[in-house]
């Protein structure tokens, strides 16, 4: 067989799955694992989003989309980002994708050529990089303060001819930090000042904590020059519903729709018509699993500063971010094989010394972690 495609050999495989699947081995094995190492949170997706999507296969959704989305569902989108978010949008700047995953790699393509550089912050989520690369560009990391997690003036050294982009993930996977309305600022100041599209990835934006979400699109004319990223999958426990969104200035949002055109074609149907119910429907149920992760967040990050670890500002999303003392990489190898609590080491996330945690588990578990890493850390 003549060799592969180099671009993709070069891409490490995603560490969160791996560590994910790992775990998953290991309780075929009959160890018990309590497994925080994934994104997704532990509930049921709220029974009239399921019910919603159920009818729709009932009466005949099964069939081709327009590529952007249902209509339905592009309004009801478009309606939400401006009324919650206050970014202008209409039906005909939403682009409805696989997930938000799949809204990020597009807006890569979209906006990216050969060469051009995409500024990431870091800590950053594992697959941003990869679709900057995929995508034919170069990533360029600016890494954000580690006691604060906000961004300072020295992210301007980090722009240069070729830059083309900043990715901008508020509230933070890996670090659960929420950026400040000084830190947003700066960005947009940046962007207008060296002319480059800011991707927002706002995936979290439903769970935060003692704080208020601030969309970058929302600040002075940023919509003109902003793909905001959402979807589904956290807020409303959807995750293997594959529906995520973007919103998008025209000439970028019709470049989406071309990459989707050519590859997905569309979400599902009736996956579609869930996501209709889950915006205009009650939205409790967003509240009640809030309140839940609020309530986990508090007894995790109290325990392990208890057992002696600092963690990154918890403001939003549903993750712990751990400082440890020596090798993440050996010391999650450690959680895992010693302790059976499976994490994800910082290096995966271009923060190495740092270990993300999900607490996006029932308390019981979570207290089985907190004792066996006590224990792992004591021996």
């Amino acid at each position: 067989m003549r060799a592969l495609s180099e671009k993709l050999s070069a891409i490490p495989p995603s560490a969160t799955i791996e560590i994910t699947d790992t775990a998953k081995r290991m309780a075929r094995e009959g160890i018990d694992v309590v497994s925080l190492s994934i994104g997704e949170p532990d509930f049921a997706t709220p029974a009239h989003i399921t019910e919603a999507c159920v009818d729709a296969l009932r009466r005949g959704e099964t069939h081709y989309a327009p590529s952007p989305g249902i209509p339905e569902l592009r309004e009801a989108i478009a309606e939400k980002i401006s009324g919650e978010n206050s970014v202008p949008a209409g039906p005909g700047d939403v682009i409805v994708t696989c997930g938000a995953k799949d809204a990020i790699y597009e807006a890569m393509e979209a906006v990216l050529n050969r060469g051009d550089e995409a500024v990431i912050l870091d800590p950053a989520w594992v697959s941003y990089e990869p679709c900057v690369q995929i995508a034919g560009g170069h990533p360029v990391h600016y890494r954000l303060d580690e006691r604060t997690f906000q961004v300072d003036d020295g992210l301007v050294e980090r722009i240069g001819q070729k830059t083309r982009m900043i990715v901008v993930n508020s509230p933070s996977n890996p670090a659960g930090s929420v950026l400040d309305d000084a830190s947003l600022s700066l960005v947009a100041d940046l962007c207008a000042d060296y002319d480059l599209i800011a991707v927002s990835d706002e995936i979290y934006e439903k769970l935060i904590y003692g704080k208020t979400h601030r969309s970058l699109a929302a600040i002075d004319d940023m919509h003109e020059r902003t793909v905001t990223i959402n979807g589904f999958s956290k807020a409303y426990a959807m995750t293997g519903w594959r529906i995520g969104y973007a919103v998008a200035p025209t000439p970028i949002l019709r470049q989406m729709i071309k990459v989707q055109q050519h590859t997905i074609s569309h979400p599902a149907t009736f996956a579609m018509w869930g996501a209709v119910a889950a915006l205009r429907g009650d939205q409790s149920c967003v509240e009640e699993m809030r309140r839940e992760f609020d309530g986990r967040r508090r007894y995790v990050v109290d325990e392990l500063a208890n057992i002696g670890y600092r963690t990154a500002p918890a403001d939003g999303a549903f993750y712990a971010f751990v400082k440890v003392d020596g090798d993440d990489m050996e010391i999650a190898h450690r959680w895992l094989h010693d302790a059976h609590v499976a994490a994800t080491p910082g290096t995966a996330f271009n923060a190495p010394g740092w270990i993300r945690l999900s607490y996006a588990a029932d308390l019981a578990r979570l207290n089985e972690a907190m004792r066996r890493i006590r224990a792992v850390r004591g021996s």
